[in-house]
């Protein structure tokens, strides 16, 4: 039989095809398509809807840079809800710090859980069976239209603004994280391809401007998201949050961290908050627009 050659379809212009020598697991669920395959190169590749989620050669540095800057910026992070993240490499991150007592899952789709408990348990780790997890599945922008708890973090690990997870891209839904945050909170979510996608990264940080003190976006570099550098947005009332030194950062992590990391490092985390020249004006103009009212969102089917 011969190999399988699985393309990308999110961007309009350009596609990537990743070669499958074996599809593990493919099916349609109620919210989205997911395919599990394994690649020479990246391993384990999980796609959904036709976009890259994770391989299992380097998701180590989205989950790290996804979980470890917000909570390394947060003097005490306690309580942490995660939206999004079924493959449970987030949960592992966060659940690395020795402050946190609780962390809450919220996953539209059990699929995404049990495919990562049965095709690559090494991402979770055992993160689901953690007494301080709770795993809902259920709607994000329910949950947060209507919880009454409170978190010193939200990470949303969302996919691109598509199917299921477009909702999760709204100045709703992100007002409504704000409201469930506790005081010197901090959210994060993830912005995409910055270089290629500016709309993405602006669009976000026109909304955070408007409902946050302080916008922070910052980035990695991730292999498997082909197209350039990737964007997360950090936003919180905590001026402090935003400029965390390195010698700070090393004692929370000499404190709350029992084994080493394998890509965060305290001048990376500072590091990560530098951009580009075209992306810091990016940012800046929309962060003044924000702060001036314009408060549009990102629509990916759309120009913003």
């Amino acid at each position: 039989m011969s190999d399988r050659w699985i393309e990308e379809t999110f961007h309009a212009d350009w596609r990537v095809s990743l070669r499958a020598t074996e599809v593990l697991h493919e099916v349609k669920t109620d919210h989205q398509h997911v395919v599990i395959f394994e690649n020479p190169t990246w391993g384990k590749v999980l796609m959904l809807d036709g976009v890259t989620q994770l391989s299992t050669s380097d998701e180590i540095v989205y989950h790290e840079m996804m979980a470890h800057v917000p909570l390394m910026a947060h003097p005490n992070p306690e309580n942490v809800l995660v939206i999004g993240g079924g493959d449970g490499g987030v949960l592992r991150e966060v659940l690395r710090h020795s402050s946190v007592k609780k962390a809450v899952l919220v996953e539209i789709d059990r699929e995404v859980i049990d495919t990562a408990l049965k095709f690559y348990p090494q991402i979770p780790k055992g993160a689901f069976d953690d007494p301080r997890t709770e795993i809902l599945i259920t709607n994000g922008l329910e949950y947060v239209a209507n919880t009454d708890d409170k978190f010193d973090c939200i990470i949303v690990d969302s996919s691109e603004p598509i199917g299921p997870s477009a909702v999760l891209h709204t100045k709703e839904f992100f007002a409504d994280c704000k409201r469930c945050l506790a005081k010197g909170g901090v959210l994060v979510t993830q912005n995409g391809l910055a270089q290629l996608f500016p709309d993405h990264l602006a669009g976000t940080t026109r909304v955070f401007a408007s409902l946050f003190e302080h916008v922070a976006p910052y980035m990695c570099h991730q292999p498997c998201y082909f197209g350039g550098l990737f964007a997360l947005n950090l936003a919180t009332d905590e001026a402090a949050f935003t400029g965390v030194d390195c010698k700070t950062l090393a004692t929370r992590a000499a404190e709350r961290l029992s084994s080493h990391l394998h890509y965060w490092t305290p001048s990376l985390h500072q590091g990560a908050f530098a951009f580009p020249a075209d992306l810091e004006r990016v940012v800046n103009e929309a962060i003044t627009a924000g702060r001036s009212g314009d408060d549009r969102g990102y629509d990916a089917t759309a120009s913003v």
